[in-house]
């Protein structure tokens, strides 16, 4: 019996965060390497969000607060749910956590027990079935590939569910794809769930704020209020307001959950910072009208990613709804001969050499369920993508 927990060996390391720490070590070893590997708004968090942090911190409001959120706090994500999801929830159903992934480890830590199982729609974030296997749960994929628009077929879904089932993840705009569920597509994801009442729902909507093209954004409680006292709705403001370091996520469901929640983060973290949580009501309470203008940017780069990389050789990349990311295929690659001499079998290998020749960073495919396939974030300046497009470009025309 070895030191380490059993459990860990169920786990892999976070592929995203390996790619930006190896993109990270290459550039100080004095390479020139572009990382489109982190899922991060290149934007300063807004002016009056500092603001409120740095009073907070002359006024004294630096002691440990209430174990998940401060009362200011969770009136803000409750005003901000009413107000942009029509979904009503008291403090009581409120929790908030450090982060978004915080919140969805907590709901897995305090609902999961050996043998549950998770329907995880692949392609996945790379953390959610990792957390399952965390807290001992078994993570059920099922596949939602391009040809769906990387959205899950209901009949596929409802084949997924047994009587284990305890949790099925619903991301829209996804992480990896940007895969983004229309009303009526939401609609028949809830219909499904309304037939088997042992299953909760847990949506991850923290890309809400980012679609394009008019799209309309749902939530699943929203459009079906029926399910609502057995979804987690989680959120945060990392993305939406460029607040990726602040840490502060936050999900609203019913208060059986919400405490046990509460229970598993008295024991873990306690409280999320201070500073963060009084940043976070002003980013919830304060202007929103730079939102929609960061967004039309974001829009400006998609089109601009998906037209240069349709132009490489052996790629083909779908233009996606929402979020800030590309999920193009890179099948057309695979048997082919890369300039250092190493034949391209898979994803992994056709992002190896890609930061290895041309010093472009990605994440491959298989690591969020489906490849072959990478993702690229665009979460970077138009300048970054567009040269790491041309270097895509010249090193999919090199493959022989």
């Amino acid at each position: 019996m070895g030191f380490i927990a059993d459990a860990l060996a169920r786990v892999k390391p976070s592929a995203t965060l390996v790619v930006t720490t190896k993109a990270a070590e290459l550039k100080r070893a004095g390479r020139d390497v572009i990382g489109l590997g982190a899922g991060e708004p290149d934007f300063d968090t807004p002016e009056n969000i500092k603001e409120a942090a740095i009073r907070a911190i002359r006024e004294g409001k630096t002691k440990y607060t209430a174990v998940d959120g401060i009362p200011e706090l969770k009136e803000a994500i409750a005003a901000k749910f009413k107000r942009e999801n029509h979904l009503d929830y008291k403090p009581s159903e409120i929790t908030v956590g450090v982060g978004g992934k915080h919140v969805l480890f907590n709901a897995f830590m305090a609902t999961v027990n050996p043998g549950d199982e998770v329907v995880v729609i692949a392609p996945y974030w790379v953390s959610y079935p990792e957390m399952v296997l965390l807290c001992g749960g078994t993570p059920v994929i099922v596949t939602a590939g391009a040809e769906s628009g990387f959205k899950v077929d209901p009949a596929a879904l409802e084949a997924a569910i047994t009587p284990k089932t305890k949790w099925v993840v619903f991301n829209s705009p996804s992480n990896p794809t940007g895969a983004a569920y229309t009303r009526a597509e939401v609609r028949a994801f809830c219909d499904v769930l309304m037939r088997h009442p042992h299953v909760w729902v847990l949506t991850d909507d923290m890309y809400e704020h980012l679609v394009y093209d008019g799209f309309e954004f749902t939530t699943p409680a929203e459009v079906e209020p029926a399910l609502k006292e057995r979804t987690l709705t989680v959120n945060g403001v990392s993305k939406a307001y460029a607040m990726t370091g602040w840490r502060i996520g936050y999900a609203g469901g019913p208060e059986i959950l919400i405490k046990a929640m509460a229970k598993v983060q008295g024991q873990s973290t306690t409280n999320p910072s201070s500073i963060s949580q009084w940043a976070a009501v002003e980013a919830l309470n304060g202007p929103q009208d730079f939102i929609p203008k960061n967004a039309e940017l974001f829009k400006g780069r998609r089109d601009l990613v998906v037209s240069m990389l349709n132009q490489a050789k052996g790629i083909e990349c779908p233009r996606p709804e929402g979020a800030f990311y590309v999920f193009p295929s890179c099948a057309g690659t695979i048997g082919r001969k890369a300039p250092s001499g190493k034949v391209i079998e898979t994803d992994t290998d056709f992002v190896g050499e890609l930061l290895e020749t041309e010093g472009v960073a990605v994440v491959q495919g298989s690591a969020f369920g489906l490849g072959p396939a990478f993702r690229i974030s665009y979460a970077t300046s138009t300048e970054a993508l567009e040269e790491a497009c041309k270097r895509i470009q010249r090193f999919c025309g090199n493959l022989t």
